[in-house]
């Protein structure tokens, strides 16, 4: 077990580098000043080159690259100069000096994922860390859903083979899979926050917390989270069901399941402490994709609903090309990608003993 964490740790430690190189230079030979879009309108040529200088923008590209690792870096090198960019100041970040060597301090520190371009010098893991809990609850609530119908429907629809209630369920998990998640996520907006909003009492737009009536205080707003929960998990409800369905109907005909059987068990034990769990693999993989990818598929329902939230932020980062908060919303997003499928492995060997891990 050990030995495969730390071969999964390096392969993820390599796959960082890489996404981080990849939205580096992806974003940086983008069309644009940093520097202009900073200062906005009324700049001055001297505030330009003092901005550059400040962040780093007038070094050459591969030294820029080099600094930017040095920053997103646990343990980081510092000039003693004041005019470097690497000069650690008061108000960069916290850190804890390792050692010194002649002009270079080397410091412990958190990740700095830089500041905010528009939000004037707001670091980007304080707007990260505002707005990615909402995602974390949206997405968990979606994948709730999705697990706790899907399966129940999958285990129905199975154990209904070729019924009337078996194609039903496989007539709405193919329309669940094609409907694209903008689309129904308008439609539920009109259908149950405007057209229904009578008897439904739900919002076309909210997010979970919002002021009071009186505008004093923050609350919490769970009617909120109902539809865009809904939306979100609508997709994965379909693949669950249809990869649920599909999985216990191929264990269900296996020999251990004759054999349980043979030995008197009733078929709800059968179906209970036998084929459940071995038919949960498949479920179980697919779940983790889908819990991943809905930090980053989130985008477009926290848009429309107006979920404040990390896919929302993103959005309005595009829009105005504050490429610090993009770049460091996709490396979380890769960082979560990568500790899912890490964990899903080791819950995949819980769950089928025949999965050894190496």
């Amino acid at each position: 077990m050990i030995k495969y964490l730390l071969n999964k740790l390096l392969y993820a430690f390599i796959t960082l580098v890489g996404v981080i190189t990849v939205i580096f230079f992806l974003f940086t030979i983008l069309p644009g000043d940093p520097a202009k879009m900073m200062l906005g309108q009324n700049q001055t040529a001297d505030q330009v080159e003092a901005v550059k200088k400040k962040y780093g923008f007038d070094k050459p590209l591969g030294k820029q690259y080099l600094n930017y690792l040095n920053d997103l870096s646990p343990i980081s090198f510092h000039s003693n100069n004041p005019e470097d960019y690497t000069f650690l100041g008061p108000n960069k970040y916290t850190s804890t000096d390792l050692w010194t060597i002649g002009k270079t301090t080397t410091v412990l520190k958190f990740p700095y994922l830089r500041e905010s371009f528009t939000k004037q010098g707001k670091k980007v893991t304080q707007v990260i860390g505002e707005t990615i809990p909402n995602t974390f609850v949206l997405a968990f609530s979606a994948i709730v859903i999705a697990i706790f119908l899907g399966i129940a429907l999958g285990i129905v629809s199975a154990l209904f083979k070729d019924k009337w209630i078996d194609k039903l369920i496989q007539v709405l998990s193919t329309l669940g899979m094609s409907l694209p998640s903008f689309f129904s996520a308008i439609l539920f907006a009109w259908l149950f926050g405007f057209a229904l909003h009578d008897y439904t009492n739900l919002e076309m737009t909210g997010s979970l917390y919002e002021l009071d009536d009186f505008g004093e205080k923050m609350t919490i707003q769970w009617k909120n989270l109902i539809l865009p929960a809904i939306v979100l998990g609508i997709r994965p409800l379909a693949v669950v069901i249809q990869l649920m369905r599909n999985s216990l109907l191929d264990v269900l005909g296996q020999d251990f399941i004759r054999t349980a059987r043979a030995k008197g068990l009733s078929e709800f034990q059968v179906i209970k402490n036998h084929a459940v769990k071995n038919a949960l693999n498949p479920v179980v993989t697919a779940i983790s994709g889908w819990f991943a990818s809905m930090l980053a598929g989130a985008v477009f329902v926290e848009y429309i609903f107006g979920w404040n939230g990390l896919g929302k932020e993103i959005v309005n980062a595009l829009n105005t090309l504050d490429l610090p908060v993009i770049m460091g919303a996709v490396l979380v997003i890769a960082i979560v990608f990568i500790t899912i499928n890490i964990l899903v492995d080791v819950i995949y060997a819980w769950l089928d003993p025949r999965v050894k891990l190496y």
